[in-house]
């Protein structure tokens, strides 16, 4: 279920199905979308998604989860329907880097620095010849700078490693003119975008797995959050104090957000159902359980034949 406005200010709700055929292929499909003029409440999504669900006579047992951002309307809308719930894990990896870095001065200032530089280099065209001219004189990627879009953590790093691996030519440019020199990263920012940048960039790969829309994904969730644990955001003895920190924080905010029982048991279900994970991540004391569970349901469920 989708909320989302037009070029003319109104607000329209969008409701998409995924399901599984009787050949195990995976399809969606956009069931349909409705003019939505009332406001923006739990009570009032609720009662919309509750009338959709009637109309296409779409059965809430054959519901496995809703899934959903972290707008506080629609985590009340599905509630009040009681309906079992799935943040986004791109969005939530989003919110978990968006609350580790809000508030350090070090990196504000090193971003700041780095949308200046694209700001500058992207209002002059002068600017642009310049810098490729430098890139060529110094045998560097002939690339442009990236924009970061606040909506998109990824964009964010990778403005932050375009910057790094363009320092020279930067610097090169900008030092030739006196009103410009001011410009020039310093040390001290170009330590903390190093920092920053050797925490976030391994998470890219992550995000782009888990947002497939051809494939099963939320089975990779447990496996991911037990690679991030181990791994990914594990501390290395090259890792600086800051990078140290920016990984800590992300896999706290990580590890508490799927912490609680019932996501634990969807997660753990999914990647027990996959060949390639089976019991792999899976506690021993819930491994009981979710094998009971699932023999239950085999017992009870029946195939119903689509005509």
């Amino acid at each position: 279920m989708d909320l989302w406005s037009s070029r003319t200010t109104e607000s329209y709700v969008s409701l998409t199905v995924h399901f599984i055929n009787q050949d195990f292929e995976l399809k969606s499909g956009c069931l349909e979308t409705s003019y939505f003029p009332e406001e923006h409440s739990g009570e009032n999504i609720a009662l919309g998604l509750r009338d959709a669900l009637t109309s296409w006579s779409l059965r809430e047992e054959c519901l496995v989860c809703v899934t959903t951002d972290n707008a506080t309307n629609i985590i009340k809308a599905t509630e009040l329907n009681d309906l079992p719930r799935l943040q986004c894990f791109g969005h939530r990896l989003h919110l978990a880097i968006e609350n580790t870095v809000k508030g350090d001065s070090r990196i504000d200032r090193a971003r700041g620095m780095c949308k200046n530089l694209v700001g500058h280099f992207s209002h002059s065209w002068k600017k642009k010849e310049a810098l490729k001219k430098a890139q060529r004189e110094l045998n560097l990627p002939e690339h442009s700078l990236i924009t970061e879009c606040p909506t998109r953590w990824g964009t964010r790093q990778r403005m932050m490693e375009r910057i790094l691996e363009q320092q020279r030519a930067l610097s090169q440019v900008l030092s030739e003119n006196r009103n410009t020199q001011h410009l020039v990263p310093s040390r001290q920012d170009t330590e903390v975008l190093e920092s920053v940048n050797r925490a976030l960039k391994p998470l890219q790969e992550f995000t782009d797995a888990l947002s497939g829309e051809d494939y099963v994904s939320i089975s990779y969730v447990q496996p991911v959050l037990q690679l991030l644990k181990t791994k990914t955001l594990a501390e290395d003895k090259e890792d600086s104090e800051l990078t140290r920190s920016v990984k800590a924080k992300i896999l706290d905010y990580m590890e508490r957000k799927y912490e609680d029982s019932a996501t634990q048991s969807l997660l753990d279900t999914s990647s027990f159902l996959d060949p390639r994970f089976k019991a792999d991540y899976i506690s021993a004391e819930n491994l009981i359980e979710i094998k009971a569970k699932l023999m239950a349901e085999m017992k009870t469920t029946q195939m119903v034949k689509i005509p």
